[in-house]
């Protein structure tokens, strides 16, 4: 007798049954047209390492229309979809879904192998989302749209922005929630026979029962638990191990007692503690998302982002910080000064350097009426712009953190997580078999309920939790105090500094006691250098611009800014420059300001000098950092060494003439020596030191300049309180330490306890989630209460 055997043929790419037709390739079988595309896509670019990632990581793609996606090369859906448009570089954000894994990562983050046109594409695994950048000569958006799609990607697209739902995870919870508490409150009813321990004439009832207590089990430990399991057997696919694994142990290791227990008749089970297992799980998990969305990181500019700008209100120009801005808003910006939203341009043209986004330097032309976008810097004149979007929350900080501007340094802490999360599991793992074990001989009927109570209770999601919550806290608190730092991982190495570096004007001088014209200026002369001093952003030439009171309404032509040496520009015809004596063409010297000398066509006109004030708070500052300061850089010449040598100790280095460079080579120096550097100037001629010293701070007062190469932005009016910020930064690591040491002591409390038979699995349930927010909790005041204590003691 012959015996007919159906074999099921999968698809090599996405692992679904092959039902219609196979097609054949490589001797590898596909159930799709699309299937086999992205093989021989993957395949003709060597990029098959893809499918060792997962086994059929990739998704059906049967139902991938050509015209999906050509919606997306109208010109108004392009607008809106994209963060940056130009005729050689664009940008756009996509929501994926569907991005799972690893093998996601890495076939989304190697498009520019698969698609000519894409130059770089960066995964969001938290946020589900790809950005993408590419060159729109050579590929459209809709092309995009429909590779993501036919890579098993689609990503999912709204076009009102502004609509704020429910998170799809959120609600879903939500059910997965319901149906557990459903389930767990009509087991416990059912189990009443059982509790109150009936008689053998009510055994049919009891049965009967105990069969519905299955059937409401199941849904609760497939659906409502199957997170866990999901997880678990992602982790196993990887060859790692997470958490998720003891849990989903001990709630299988219950169904299949239980069922066992009640098929055989030798028990009633344990599916009230299963069903209620999981619902207080689901609880934990749904109150750790409150919380943590309650103290989430992701700052609004009111505790994040100074940058502010020139608005026209109430017939004159007024500084406002960013998120004030509204849509139709007039506003002014400066020579080097950022867009802070996309916008309109007012005058007639204006060149803008889009290198923080495209990373390309080159100046691009924007006419009147055309868009420019946020994060383009103003390189001439100073121009008006109508703005058109409110500034995005994370836009501009988003630029902040861009790799380029990023310190090599890895977070220390982070790497002993890394370490203990990763050896946690399995340590909880083998006490459970130990446990499981002992309890076999000792007391074989609590041996499955204890052994669960062990694999629910341990928790490294406190360990996990008290380096960004302590950090995070403490970003917001300098944040509320005038220090914007660029991200969490900053306050970390501020914490391991010991020697500082100042930077003289703008940093330590701040505004003018005096400013005086030595030599011979018109009336209408006065009027251009005015103007021309507007348009920077210069704390000298601020200076200058408030203590002139004539006006001009002349137009700047050809202005342009030289950092370290001065500034030009064309009026009414007449060639006029402002700086240094070696610049505009101008002999003699100084003896106790500092001088910004003025030139008209090739003619030295003389010099205003300035008396610059020395910041009231810095010589006690000095004094209470001591040893830690090493050295004041300044361009200036050395005239005003002696008023400086005031300010400083003899141990302090004063080194004048420095040029940007020599800056730089200065801080590199001491990096040599073992010296951990925090450099203070103010971000104008001084970028190059802060990008090189270990945490640079940009000190800003009332200025548009955003300066990414500084990992901090500090109010002019807090610098006085630098050594309170250092402190605070030493204080968050003893907080995290204390926050390591709560949970390694949860934990092995809880363990032992649980090992020792005196803890069911309904209280380990709830004891894992309330461990994270203790932690949480902890870090959280802890932070508030040194903060409020240093600057209640130094304000």
């Amino acid at each position: 007798m012959e015996t007919l055997v159906t074999q099921v043929v999968k698809c090599y790419h996405c692992g679904q049954p092959c039902e219609d037709e196979v097609l054949k390739l490589d001797e590898k079988s596909f159930c799709c047209y699309g299937c086999k595309t992205v093989y021989e896509i993957l395949n003709e670019n060597n990029l098959c390492e893809y499918y060792t990632f997962d086994e059929n990581p990739g998704i059906n793609l049967r139902h991938v229309s050509d015209d999906t996606y050509a919606y997306l090369d109208e010109t108004a859906v392009k607008k809106q979809l994209l963060e940056f448009d130009s005729t050689s570089f664009a940008r756009i954000r996509f929501y994926v879904p569907n991005i799972h894994c690893i093998s996601c990562i890495w076939l989304l983050e190697n498009l520019q192998k698969l698609q000519t046109g894409v130059l770089k594409s960066e995964v969001n695994f938290s946020g589900k989302t790809v950005r993408i950048d590419f060159n729109p000569e050579l590929v459209s958006l809709s092309k995009l749209g429909r590779l993501l799609a036919s890579l098993g990607y689609a990503p999912r697209i709204n076009l009102n922005k502004e609509d704020r739902q429910v998170a799809p995870a959120s609600q879903q919870l939500v059910i997965k929630l319901a149906i557990a508490g459903f389930a767990f409150g009509n087991v416990m009813l059912l189990s009443f026979p059982e509790y109150l321990g009936l008689n053998e004439s009510d055994v049919a009832l009891q049965r009967l029962f105990s069969w519905i207590n299955i059937a409401l089990a199941m849904p609760v430990t497939f659906y409502s638990g199957n997170e866990y399991f999901t997880n678990a057997w992602k982790s196993f696919k990887q060859r790692q191990i997470n958490i998720d694994v003891p849990i989903a142990v001990g709630l299988l290791a219950l169904l299949l007692r239980s069922v066992y227990d009640i098929v055989s008749q030798t028990g009633a089970g344990y599916l009230d503690s299963l069903t209620g297992l999981v619902f207080f799980l689901l609880i934990g998990r749904w109150f750790q998302s409150r919380t943590y969305d309650s103290l989430a990181f992701d700052r609004d500019y009111k505790s994040y982002f100074p940058l502010a700008i020139q608005k026209w209100m109430q017939n004159e120009w007024r500084a406002v910080v960013v998120y004030e801005l509204e849509p139709q808003d007039v506003i002014r910006v400066r020579n080097m000064e950022i867009v802070p939203a996309d916008s309109i341009l007012k005058s007639e043209e204006a060149y803008f350097d889009y290198s923080f986004v495209t990373g390309e330097s080159k100046p691009v032309k924007v006419m009147r009426g055309e868009l420019v976008y946020a994060g383009g810097k103003l390189v001439g004149q100073p121009v008006e712009l109508v703005v058109q979007k409110k500034t995005a929350q994370s836009q501009l900080t988003s630029l902040w953190n861009e790799s380029a501007f990023q310190k090599p340094n890895e977070s220390a802490y982070k790497k002993i997580i890394d370490r203990a999360a990763r050896r946690f599991t399995w340590i909880v793992l083998l006490l459970a078999v130990g446990t499981g074990v002992f309890w076999f001989y000792y007391d074989t009927s609590r041996m499955w309920l204890v052994l669960t109570s062990v694999l629910m209770v341990a928790c490294p999601c406190a360990l996990a939790l008290a380096t960004p919550f302590t950090y995070g806290n403490m970003l917001r608190v300098f944040g509320r105090y005038g220090f914007y730092l660029k991200n969490a991982d900053v306050i970390e190495r501020m914490a391991t500094i010991n020697t500082l570096v100042f930077d003289k004007t703008g940093t330590i001088t701040h505004g003018a006691s005096a400013v005086n014209f030595a030599g011979f200026l018109t009336a209408q002369e006065y009027g251009w250098i005015k103007l021309i001093t507007s348009t920077s952003t210069h704390p000298l030439s601020n200076l200058i611009a408030k203590h002139i009171l004539n006006k001009s309404d002349a137009v700047i032509t050809e202005l342009k800014e030289f950092p370290g040496k001065g500034i030009q520009a064309v009026i009414s015809g007449k060639s006029i420059r402002l700086g240094s004596a070696l610049f505009t063409g101008n002999e003699g010297g100084g003896e106790a300001a500092s001088r910004v000398f003025v030139s008209i066509d090739g003619l030295a006109r003389g010099y205003f000098e300035i008396e610059t004030s020395v910041r009231s708070e810095i010589k006690d500052l000095v004094a209470r950092l001591g040893t830690q300061v090493k050295a004041l850089l300044s361009g200036d010449h050395p005239i005003e060494a002696g008023r400086m040598r005031a300010v400083f100790p003899a141990r302090v280095q004063l080194l004048f003439n420095q040029s940007p460079h020599d800056k730089l080579n200065f801080i590199s120096d001491l990096q040599k020596q073992n010296h951990k550097v925090m450099m203070i100037g103010d971000g104008l001629n001084d970028s190059g030191a802060l990008q090189q010293s270990d945490v640079g701070v940009a000190v800003t007062d009332d200025t548009g300049v955003f300066t990414p190469a500084s990992d901090g932005i500090l109010a002019g009016n807090m610098l006085g309180k630098l050594d309170s910020f250092l402190r605070l930064a030493k204080k968050s690591t003893v907080i995290l330490k204390t926050g390591f040491v709560i949970s390694f002591c949860y934990n092995a409390i809880a363990l032992s306890v649980a090992m020792s038979g005196f803890l069911t699995p309904l209280i380990a349930a709830i004891l894992m989630p309330i461990s994270s927010v203790s932690v949480v909790g902890f870090t959280s005041l802890a932070v508030n209460w040194v903060a409020r204590k240093e600057f209640k003691s130094n304000l």
